[in-house]
């Protein structure tokens, strides 16, 4: 069921032996779906639901659960003293455990079409509604309608929610393309038509005012407006078109599948004028110049887009379902084509998590081995709450470990912070999150008290906001082996969190061999990535955003030995990042001039040493291979970098800074992919001679320095040196000559490598 890293002998959570061995001394308790509440808790005589165990177990304790699925949110009353003397829970070795949020529903009655309904009493659900939740906070955006936290399954698979009934009462794949994200959405951010002679400003339409989208300057000038989807329109008013013409060119931000914008006078159903076609770009997105054949136009006129997907409505087979709330009952619409819901595998979330304690400090607690999946979560941002299908709630010492985490509205695993009457409150503001972590330290944000969690081996998939999420909460945590996959791809909302792992406040933690993929940005380290490690990591197909974003950061922190294979490998807004020995296939982005203060902690703890700028620049780039982008947009940052003993390879542009490394734009790696039964294959060109013609230096603490602004050195949490002497496998490197990248030197020149295995 997990996957874990070639070379590595199934990554074992360093804690865990210690969690066994700790126990020892305790009691086991045992549950069976065949057991009764009023059992001992023997293995005779088992309980028969989690919460009943979960009552009684005092630290040391284990409970054992054994085959079968289980309807149940666990809300741990009490954790461990220590790691030697924690709270287990696991499933029992060799037998599956599922234990969800959701409940099966039958009584289903045909409506029309693919359409049937359900209405159930407001009570089934008790004092938690999830077809009446909204999901909300800070930094979220609806895309201008309304979500819920709840879901419908079939065969545990999630249908989407619709923003109106008419749309479920359709035929399946006959609702609007809206439904399609990343697939028949076109993300129109136009900077300028070129029509005519000149380049005309324009202005933002009925479009975004209808749709309540806020409209943003950005980089190219212009209004963002949003989101256009299939069949979705955007007007623009006064558009000067000069002497008379036949073409006119947008520029524009696009991310789809491809499809064609007409282009039309006055309104939607308006005129023809002309057409053009969107490429198609895989999910991500990238400025592009559209253009467009027109009938003759001169002078000032009013011209609409229209977006026609080249995925049609009628092609997808997706199902959709909506829910109303009266006083009395819930009524669920949904859409089973060729399916007899009362028959079938279906359930509807009727809990917020599946695993979290309610009150914060329940420390030392472990979850291990099961299925955990259908929750009822709501946005999860860092001036809040964070709600996870399974979460730490602002305690410490959770191991979280080879576990199957999965559909999860919202988050999957949060290690996040504790909830107050400040939550969602800060305006989506810089100032309001320097609040919060005021507020945190008041709490007992500290070594002491909170994070040094361990998060290994698990899947987590299928989850709209992050994978692993954790405001204040991840320090000195260790998130390790673990598989995420399919976060945030449905994209029906947006917002500022949404990541395979998203953290604030990562100190001394550790991300590590972790396999990342189909996410909208793979890791985000947002505010006071400090001391913290992001090693031997393999991330692709992530979009359209990047693979990691580092983000109003002042370091120290080091990224090195990841293979990061996606469009945009990397995105930088902050300072004090050391990137080593990494293979970068993608786009590296700098954000140049940001003027948010945001912190810097003293040396291997949270107190707050001061706020400062984030002017960009005090980066160390070492011993890297790059591959379709460089590092030229560093030649614009303001403070110095460092940079030496890289490769730029296939039209990646190098910096001006760089004086010492290899530039070969015509050589193409030929990087590839090949997914097989036993695991992740990576094929590639590697030149030998590389090593010849750059002699590299061994990175260690002493090279990289400080970082400038908080003044400190890039050492381990431990206080000990950094020697970066070993490579993605962990295999020893040539200490006299580091080959870049993060492999050894090849013997061959075209190598097949296993970097991730599936058993």
């Amino acid at each position: 069921m997990f996957s874990r890293r070639a070379g590595l002998v199934g990554i074992m959570c360093v804690f865990s032996l210690l969690a066994v061995t700790g126990c020892a001394s305790g009691k086991e308790y045992h549950v069976s779906i065949e057991g009764s509440d009023q059992n001992p808790g023997s293995v005779l005589k088992p309980f028969k639901t989690i919460s009943a165990a979960a009552e009684i177990a005092q630290p040391g304790d284990v409970i054992t659960v054994h085959e079968g699925i289980y309807r149940e949110r666990i809300n741990p009353p009490r954790g461990g003293e220590s790691d030697a003397k924690r709270i287990t829970y696991q499933a029992a070795k060799g037998q599956k455990v599922v234990i969800k949020g959701s409940e099966a529903i039958k009584g289903w009655q045909k409506v029309q079409n693919d359409t049937w309904k359900v209405s159930i009493s407001n009570s089934f659900f008790g004092d938690f509604n999830p077809y009446s939740d909204l999901i909300r906070g800070d930094w979220f955006n609806g895309k201008g309608r309304q979500h819920h936290t709840g879901a419908v399954y079939l065969n545990d698979h999630w249908l989407t929610e619709a923003a109106k009934l008419d749309d479920v009462l359709r035929p399946v794949g006959h609702a609007a393309g809206a439904y399609l994200p990343g697939q028949s959405q076109y993300l129109l951010n136009v900077a300028w038509f070129k029509a005519g002679a000149g380049s005309q400003k324009i202005s933002a339409g009925a479009f975004a005012a209808q749709h309540g989208i806020q409209t943003e300057p950005n980089p190219e000038g212009g209004k963002n407006v949003g989101w256009i989807e299939h069949g979705d329109w955007v007007r623009y008013d006064k558009v000067d078109f000069g002497q008379s013409t036949n073409q006119i060119e947008i520029r524009a931000s696009s991310a789809t599948r491809g499809g064609i914008i007409e282009i039309r006078s006055d309104s939607p159903d308006g005129e023809l004028l002309g057409t053009c076609p969107v490429p198609n770009t895989g999910g991500w997105h990238s400025w592009f110049s559209f253009n467009a054949k027109i009938k003759p136009v001169s002078g000032t006129q009013t011209i609409c887009m229209v977006f026609t997907s080249s995925q049609s409505e009628n092609a997808s087979g997706l199902r959709l379902w909506f829910a109303q709330v009266d006083a009395s009952n819930t009524t669920i619409w949904a859409q089973f084509k060729d399916v007899n819901p009362n028959e079938g595998n279906v359930e509807i979330n009727v809990r917020q998590s599946v695993f979290y304690p309610e009150m914060p400090g329940m420390n030392y607690i472990t979850v291990r081995g099961f299925t955990l999946m259908h929750a009822a979560t709501n946005w999860a941002p860092p001036t809040a709450e964070q709600v996870g299908l399974i979460g730490t709630h602002w305690s410490k010492g959770w191991i979280i470990e080879n576990n199957d985490i999965c559909y999860s509205v919202c988050t999957g695993v949060t290690l996040g912070k504790h909830g107050d009457e400040f939550d969602n409150t800060s305006a989506n503001s810089a100032e309001g999150y320097v609040k919060t972590i005021e507020r945190g330290l008041a709490r007992g944000w500290s070594k002491d008290n909170i994070g040094s969690h361990i998060v290994c081996n698990n899947r987590i998939a299928h989850c709209e906001q992050a994978g692993i999420v954790g405001s204040l909460g991840p320090i000195f945590s260790t998130v390790t082996g673990n598989t995420i996959h399919d976060i945030h791809v449905c994209q029906l909302f947006t917002g500022a969190e949404m990541a395979g792992i998203k953290f604030h406040g990562a100190v001394d933690t550790e991300i590590s061999h972790n396999h990342i993929y189909r996410t909208n940005r793979g890791i985000w380290l947002d505010w006071m990535t400090q001391g913290t490690r992001v090693t031997q990591n393999l991330l692709h197909d992530n979009g359209p955003s990047e693979d990691l974003f580092v983000e109003v950061n002042h370091g120290p922190f080091l990224v090195d030995n990841n293979i990061l294979l996606s469009r945009t490998s990397l995105l930088v807004n902050s300072q004090g990042g050391a990137y080593v020995h990494n293979l970068f296939n993608g786009r590296v982005r700098v954000i140049v001039g940001e003027r948010r203060l945001t912190p810097h902690l003293k040396e291997h703890g949270t107190e707050v040493a001061g706020l400062a700028p984030n002017p960009s620049g005090d980066e160390r780039f070492y011993n890297n291979i790059f591959a379709n982008g460089g590092l030229a947009e560093y030649d614009r940052v303001k403070l110095p970098v460092f940079m030496d003993g890289n490769v730029s390879l296939k039209g990646a542009k190098p910096s001006k800074h760089e004086t010492t490394s290899i530039v070969q734009p015509e050589t193409d790696p030929a990087i590839k992919l090949v997914e097989e039964d036993d695991g992740i294959f990576l094929q590639m060109n590697l030149d030998k001679a590389w090593s010849n013609k750059q002699p590299r230096k061994m990175v260690t603490t002493e090279l990289l320095g400080k970082a400038k602004i908080p003044d400190l050195p890039y050492i381990q949490p431990d206080g000990s040196p950094y020697r970066i002497d070993t490579n993605y496998f962990g295999k020893s490197r040539d200490t006299n000559n580091p080959f870049p990248g993060p492999f050894i030197k090849p013997e061959i020149q075209n190598i097949r490598v296993k970097v991730w295995s599936s058993k």
